[in-house]
């Protein structure tokens, strides 16, 4: 099976080609930049170097949040379109889920996080068993303090990742202190050729009922709602 996994969900625009258990090509930057310019030529360059039309994929995977609320909408958006356009399946991932996909062997749990402003954070709970990545706290958008103390609370060793991280290691560490694992470098960023991994072990979707996955509403949402209160 030929799949392209796509991710805009947060200042990470990763792109991979997949061919069965092959990761034929892929394609990351971790930049401030827009991605709705940059997405759709990073996906062309990358088939045309894997030697691939997108009439040859049999299988769209996009990450859908949580995450920067414009970033989601535009990976989702641009999934929908090739699997409707090309009538191929569709599957979603876990932004988070993806991110905590890097904590390979380590035996503890996984905490993926995003910054949400405000002190507060995109999170959930992570493990590896039998070498498959499971959820043991769902995502949710949460005031760090009040996940760090469940997290003390428990007491198990956590591997902390993702590249807002560093925004918060103080508090972190103030709260679970040795107990608290930060990840190296190359896995602070979610890699596209994981999300196509995961992807491919997921149910597929109906097209039109995919839909972005922002953990909260949006802030002029929420501003709208309690107005009409």
């Amino acid at each position: 099976m030929k799949a392209i996994a796509i991710d805009t969900s947060n200042n990470t625009l990763g792109i991979a080609v997949l061919n069965g258990e092959t990761v034929a090509g892929e394609y990351i930057t971790n930049l401030k930049k827009n991605h709705s310019l940059r997405a759709m030529p990073a996906i062309e360059a990358l088939l045309k170097e894997c030697g691939l039309a997108p009439q040859d994929l049999d299988k769209v995977i996009v990450a859908n949040g949580p995450g920067s609320y414009t970033g989601v909408r535009i990976g989702v958006s641009i999934a929908k379109t090739l699997a409707w356009s090309l009538n191929i399946p569709v599957a979603a991932v876990s932004s988070l889920e993806v991110l905590a996909a890097n904590g390979h062997f380590f035996s503890g749990s996984i905490c993926p996080l995003f910054d949400a402003r405000r002190g507060r954070v995109y999170t959930g709970l992570y493990r590896y068993q039998n070498r498959e990545i499971k959820c043991t706290a769902e995502d949710c958008n949460v005031l760090l303090t009040d996940w760090l103390k469940m997290l003390k609370e428990k007491g198990d060793p956590v591997l902390f990742l993702g590249s807002d991280t560093g925004i918060h290691q103080e508090t972190i560490e103030e709260y679970l202190g040795e107990k608290a694992v930060f990840g190296s470098l190359t896995l602070q960023n979610p890699r596209p050729s994981e999300l196509g991994r995961l992807g491919l072990k997921k149910e597929n979707c109906q097209v039109h009922a995919l839909v972005p996955n922002y953990t909260r509403l949006a802030e002029a949402e929420a501003k709208w709602l309690e107005e009409q209160k």
